[in-house]
């Protein structure tokens, strides 16, 4: 038998429930915000400000021995690339770089794991930044010249050293900043050794490597270009900087600024279409970064 319902109260009124009021459509943001929101655009903006500054100081100036026009650079850019010296020497840099980088990215990764899983590694990194980092890579090229002469290994070991070092620092900055809870869940999981570091240890930091990676990169191409005004031309040929310096001794000034062109280009270049993408898709899409 049902049970009976409850009497109704004359105080409350029942009201059938009304229908779901329809979604209001989004209303499309202004063009003007839209445009504003574009992070693209607005560092276009900026090179293209930068630019009409340079072209109009240029002008201003009118002596092409000492500041050339952006134009004028431009025209020296595609001569240099048409005749074929400036990308083979370009190249050649690039190639010594990446070779300087990967040695002294996988030493310092060597030396942040050691520091990172024992107490005397810890106190060798610290006391190897502290006396080598604030040491500039230059410095060592008289040393770099006497142990390996004029050729390949001079810029290696310059590279190598202007690389270690920020590479190291912020990448055990990262290992020692990962979460106590993340390090028992680890442990928990019996993770040990090189399967800790690449499981636990690597992703947790990541965001400190990446930064690290940045410095590094810019480091050893900056120390690169400087190697190379001085002995850049050894082996039977000359890299980025040499082109710079023999058309300075030349007096073709437009060629040398073309030349720092290329170097601001190539940097450009790395960050936003390497480093870039590699942060979008590790630190950002695992919520590290905003």
């Amino acid at each position: 038998m049902a049970e009976p319902l409850p009497p109704s109260r004359p105080e409350i009124v029942r009201r059938p429930v009304a229908d779901a009021a329809p979604a209001v459509a989004a209303r499309p943001l202004p063009l003007a915000r839209r445009l504003a929101d574009n992070e693209a655009l607005r560092k276009l903006l900026i090179v293209a400000a930068l630019v009409a500054i340079w072209q109009a100081y240029a002008e201003w100036n009118d002596n092409p021995l000492v500041f050339p026009t952006f134009v004028a650079t431009l025209a020296a850019l595609r001569d240099a690339v048409v005749d074929g010296a400036l990308v083979t020497q370009t190249l050649y840099s690039l190639r010594m770089l990446l070779e300087g980088y990967a040695v002294g990215i996988a030493l310092a990764t060597l030396l942040s794991v050691l520091a990172a899983r024992t107490r005397l590694g810890g106190d060798l990194l610290d006391t190897l930044t502290a006396m080598f980092s604030p040491l500039p890579a230059i410095a060592l090229l008289p040393l770099a010249l006497l142990w390996f002469g004029l050729g390949r290994g001079s810029l290696i070991f310059v590279l190598v050293h202007s690389v270690m070092w920020p590479v190291s620092l912020n990448m055990h900055s990262g290992f020692r900043g990962v979460s106590p809870v993340l390090r028992m869940v680890g442990a928990n999981y019996g993770l040990s050794g090189l399967a800790y570091v690449r499981l636990i240890l690597l992703p947790a930091a990541f965001p400190s490597i990446l930064a690290g990676l940045k410095i590094g990169w810019a480091f050893a191409w900056r120390t690169l270009i400087a190697a190379e005004l001085v002995f850049g031309v050894s082996s039977g040929s000359g890299g980025l900087g040499w082109f710079i310096y023999a058309n300075k001794n030349t007096l073709e000034i437009p060629s040398v600024f073309a030349g720092l062109l290329t170097v601001i280009l190539i940097g450009l270049a790395v960050e936003n279409l390497i480093f870039r993408t590699i942060e979008h898709r590790t630190v950002r899409r695992w919520g590290m970064q905003t």
